[in-house]
C-alpha cells in the first residue's frame, strides 16, 4: 500500500512504521491518522508480522503533537467528534492490537504525539528526547487518552503536573516516573528495540495476544480483568502454540512458534 505521511518497512518479522512528516515535525493530522490506522491493520494480519516498531522520521521528533490548523475553528461538537474519532480509529485500535507495539520515541513526543506513544504496548526513548502534553496551553485538554493513560503510567499527582503545567520532562524524568521503560543513545535506539523484539520473538504470538487482552482488561471500566485473564488462560489451552510450547519443555528443547 502506498503512502504519503508513512513509510513501512518488514524485516525479520518486525514491521517498522515511520510517521515521515520532517517539515511538520511529524505532527499528526487526519490523513496520516487513517494512513497509521490502515499500516497497523496491516501490520496486525499480516502473520509474518510478530512485532511493529512505531517511530518519527529524523533526529528531532517522534511527533510533536497534532496538526493545530486542522481543528482550530472547530466548534464544541466537531471537537468531541475529533476526540472519539481519533480515539476509536487509530489510539485505542493500537492499544488494543494483538501484535505487540513499540514506540521508539526518537526526539519530541508532544499532546498527540505522547499520546500516541502511550497507545503503544510500552515505550523506548532516546536520550534527547522530550516529552509532555501542553494542551492547556492551546485552552483546551489532551482529547487521544491523554487523560487516561498518563496516569496509568506515571500515577496520577505527576499526570496531574505535567498536563497543568503544560511542562515537557526528560527523557531520563520519563524513565524514572514509568513513562518509558528505557533509554538509551539516539543511535542506539533501533538496536535496543531489535533486542527486545528479539526476546518477544522467542515467544508464543498467540499467548502474548491474550496476555495483551489479560492487561488491557484491568484498565477498562465495567471489565473484571481476572474474569478476562481466566477466559484467555483457558483459550490458550486449545491453541497449537501450547502443545508446541508444553512439549518443546517436556523434551527439553527450543519451542518453534
Amino acid at each position: 500500500m502506498s503512502y504519503n505521511n508513512i513509510l513501512v518497512t518488514e524485516n525479520d518479522e518486525i514491521t517498522t512504521i515511520t510517521i515521515n512528516r520532517p517539515k511538520k515535525l511529524n505532527a499528526l493530522n487526519k490523513e496520516t491518522i487513517q494512513e497509521l490506522h490502515d499500516a497497523f491493520a496491516d501490520a496486525d494480519s499480516d502473520e509474518e508480522t510478530r512485532v511493529v516498531f512505531l517511530t518519527g522520521s529524523g533526529e528531532k521528533a517522534f511527533v510533536a503533537g497534532a496538526d493545530i490548523s486542522e481543528f482550530a475553528n472547530f466548534d464544541v461538537a466537531e471537537g468531541a467528534n475529533l476526540s472519539k474519532k481519533g480515539q476509536e480509529l487509530l489510539f485505542d485500535f493500537i492499544e488494543n492490537l494483538s501484535t505487540p507495539v513499540i514506540a521508539l520515541i526518537n526526539g519530541f513526543a508532544l499532546g498527540g504525539g505522547l499520546e500516541l506513544a502511550m497507545a503503544c504496548h510500552f515505550r523506548i526513548a532516546s536520550d534527547n528526547a522530550k516529552m509532555g502534553l501542553p494542551e492547556v496551553s492551546l485552552g483546551v485538554i489532551p482529547g487521544y487518552g491523554g487523560t487516561q493513560r498518563l496516569p496509568q503510567l506515571v500515577g496520577k499527582g505527576k499526570a496531574m503536573e505535567m498536563i497543568m503545567t503544560a511542562a515537557m520532562i526528560s527523557a531520563e524524568d520519563a524513565l524514572q516516573n514509568g513513562l518509558v521503560n528505557h533509554v538509551t543513545t539516539q543511535e542506539g535506539l533501533l538496536t535496543l528495540a531489535e533486542i527486545i523484539a528479539n526476546k518477544i520473538l522467542r515467544n508464543s504470538p498467540m499467548a502474548i495476544a491474550s496476555a495483551i487482552k489479560a492487561v488491557n482488561a484491568n484498565f477498562k471500566d465495567g471489565v473484571n480483568g481476572y474474569q478476562v485473564e481466566i477466559a484467555q488462560f483457558g483459550h490458550c489451552f486449545g491453541t497449537d502454540d501450547f502443545e508446541e510450547g508444553t512439549t518443546a519443555f517436556l523434551e527439553k528443547r527450543k519451542a518453534n512458534f
